[in-house]
């Protein structure tokens, strides 16, 4: 994994250059779309844990709602390819963090922002930024990346309105 260094330090491997990050990304993104026809995406694997998780608690309930209904008509979505996608994502991310020398459990931004202060503003961007997903139909990789890689119109629209309202509320929260 990695090697201590003659003074007992741990050695960090160094981060990818991002020329070489990026076309990794896009080969990645390229194989997806081969391999399982879909593109790479994030946020509906929740809503696919939250139906199957209905189906298992409250099936009539979960049949019956608008939202969730259609996802459980063929069965427990749990098992969808996002599902796997975003487990895998989970996996490979925990052990290159490894190999790479990099892991350790932190909380940036505590000591300027307050730790109780820090996870709730982090607790609420991420709420609005899942609500934000469902809404716009995709995430930033699913919607952005995928979308933006079959040259859809709404990807472009949705990752320009993405970051200039996070631009826009960094300087409200933050003063930046």
């Amino acid at each position: 994994m990695n090697t201590a260094s003659t003074d007992g330090q741990r050695t960090v491997k160094p981060f990818w250059p991002s020329l070489g990050a990026g076309i990794a990304l896009g080969l990645v993104l390229l194989l997806t779309f081969l391999i399982s026809g879909h593109g790479l995406g994030a946020s509906g694997a929740f809503t696919d844990v939250v139906a199957g998780t209905g189906l298992t608690l409250a099936p009539e309930a979960t049949k019956a709602n608008a939202y969730l209904g259609p996802k459980v008509a063929d069965g427990n979505p749990i098992g969808s390819w996002m599902t796997w996608e975003v487990l895998g994502v989970f996996i490979g991310a925990l052990v290159a963090a490894f190999m790479a020398g990099r892991f350790r459990v932190q909380l940036d931004g505590s000591r300027s922002v307050g730790t109780p202060q820090r996870l709730v503003r982090a607790l609420a961007g991420g709420l609005l930024a899942g609500f934000g997903a469902r809404v716009a139909g995709g995430c930033t990789s699913g919607l952005g990346l995928s979308g933006a890689a079959a040259l859809g119109v709404a990807a472009f629209v949705f990752l320009a309105v993405f970051f200039a309202t996070g631009l826009i509320v960094s300087r409200f929260v933050r003063g930046v």
